[in-house]
C-alpha cells in the first residue's frame, strides 16, 4: 500500500532517518508490528508548525487504507470506519421534540442580550456619572423631575440597544440575500429550524426583563458613585454575576433540577442567562418561566425607584459615595407654632 502511494520499503531505519536529517529524504515512517498497541514513529523534514501535521495525516492514511484492504468487503470497511447513518426521534409528553435545530432560534436571544449589554454597558454606567462629574446635574434638575430623567435614560438605552442590533443584523441580512454568491456565504436552509412561538416569546421577555434589570442597576450605581473609577468594582461584580451560569453550562444542560442550576435560575442577576439557556434546551417549565419573568420585571421596577431615590441625593455628591443610611432615613418632623 505504501508503494502504491509513492513510498519505498526500507529495512534500515537508521539510514533512512539519517537521510531525512541530511535533507536527502522527505520523511520516514516506522510502522510497528501491532499499531493498536505501539505508536507509529514519523521522522520528517521540518515544514513549520502547521505543515508538520501532514506527516501524521499520511501515516494514518496509509495504515487506514491497509486495514481496509485486509478487510476486503466495502460494506464491512464502512462499518469499521463508523460510517453509520442514524436518525433519532424523541418525544416529550407525547409530542415530538425539535432537537438541536429547535434550540438555535431561542439561543438568538442569549446572543442579542450579550451583544447589546457589552456594547452599551459602559454607556449605562456613565449616563449619570458624566453629568455629575461635569457639574450639570443641578441645571438639569431645575427643569426636570428626577423620575422622568432616570426613566428617560433607561428608555433611551433601550432604543439605542435596538438600533445597535439592527446595525449588526441588517448588513448581514442584505449581504446574505443579495451578495451570497459573490461572498461565498453558505446557504442556510431556514426550513430545517423549528420556531416554537411559546419559546420565542419567553426568550424575548427574559431578554427584555434582564436588560431592564441590568440597565436600572447600572444607572443606580452611577447615581451612588462619585466617579467612574469608584463604580468600576461594582460593574465588574455585576458582569461576573451575569456570566457565571456559563461556567455551569454542562450542568444546566444535563441536570437542570440540580440545586446550583435552580439557584442560578431564580437569583435575579444570574436568572436572565440561565433561564434563556434552559428555555432553549427545553428544560424551563411554563410556571418557572412565569416566575422568572415576573421576578425580573418586578425587580426592575423596584430598582428604577431605587435609582431615582439615589439620584435625588447623589446628584450633588461629587467627592463621596452616597450613604444609604442618609437616603433611606426618615426626615424628622418639624413643629411650627403661630403667635
Amino acid at each position: 500500500m505504501a508503494t502504491a502511494l509513492g513510498g519505498t520499503i526500507i529495512t534500515d531505519d537508521a539510514a533512512a532517518i539519517a537521510a531525512v536529517k541530511s535533507g536527502d529524504g522527505d520523511a520516514h515512517f516506522v510502522y510497528p508490528a501491532d499499531p493498536a498497541k505501539t505508536a507509529t514513529q514519523v521522522y520528517g523534514v521540518d515544514k513549520g508548525l502547521f505543515g508538520n501535521g501532514e506527516y501524521d495525516g499520511v501515516a494514518t492514511q496509509v495504515l487506514s487504507i491497509s486495514a481496509q484492504d485486509q478487510i476486503g468487503d466495502p460494506a464491512l470497511t464502512a462499518l469499521a470506519q463508523g460510517n453509520i447513518s442514524v436518525t433519532s426521534t424523541t418525544f416529550t409528553d407525547g409530542e415530538e421534540t425539535a432537537g438541536f435545530m429547535g434550540m438555535i432560534p431561542p439561543l438568538i436571544f442569549v446572543a442579542i442580550f450579550f451583544l447589546v449589554f457589552m456594547l452599551l454597558s459602559n454607556q449605562m454606567l456613565t449616563s449619570t456619572l458624566e453629568e455629575k462629574e461635569n457639574r450639570v446635574t443641578e441645571m438639569i434638575l431645575t427643569t426636570l423631575n428626577p423620575t422622568a430623567l432616570i426613566s428617560g435614560k433607561i428608555i433611551s438605552l433601550f432604543i439605542v440597544g435596538f438600533v445597535q442590533v439592527l446595525v449588526f443584523l441588517v448588513p448581514v441580512l442584505v449581504a446574505y440575500v443579495f451578495f451570497r454568491t459573490p461572498l461565498n456565504l453558505p446557504e442556510i436552509d431556514l426550513s430545517s429550524f423549528t420556531f416554537d412561538p411559546v419559546q420565542m416569546i419567553i426568550g424575548a421577555l427574559l431578554a427584555l426583563g434582564g436588560f431592564a434589570l441590568f440597565t436600572g442597576t447600572l444607572v443606580a450605581i452611577g447615581a451612588v458613585m462619585p466617579t467612574a473609577k469608584d463604580a468600576g468594582s461594582w460593574f465588574s461584580a455585576l458582569i461576573v454575576l451575569m456570566i457565571v451560569p456559563l461556567y455551569a453550562l454542562s450542568l444546566v444542560m444535563s441536570d437542570p433540577n440540580s440545586p446550583v442550576v435552580q439557584m442560578f435560575t431564580y437569583f435575579p442577576y444570574s436568572a436572565p442567562i440561565t433561564a434563556m439557556l434552559r428555555n432553549a434546551f427545553g428544560s424551563l417549565a411554563g410556571w418557572e418561566a412565569a416566575i422568572v419573568i415576573t421576578e425580573l420585571f418586578l425587580l426592575s421596577a423596584i430598582v428604577l425607584q431605587l435609582a431615582v431615590r439615589l439620584f435625588r441625593y447623589g446628584s450633588i455628591e461629587y467627592t463621596n459615595k452616597v450613604s444609604f443610611k442618609t437616603v433611606f432615613s426618615r426626615p424628622k418632623a418639624v413643629g411650627v407654632g403661630r403667635r
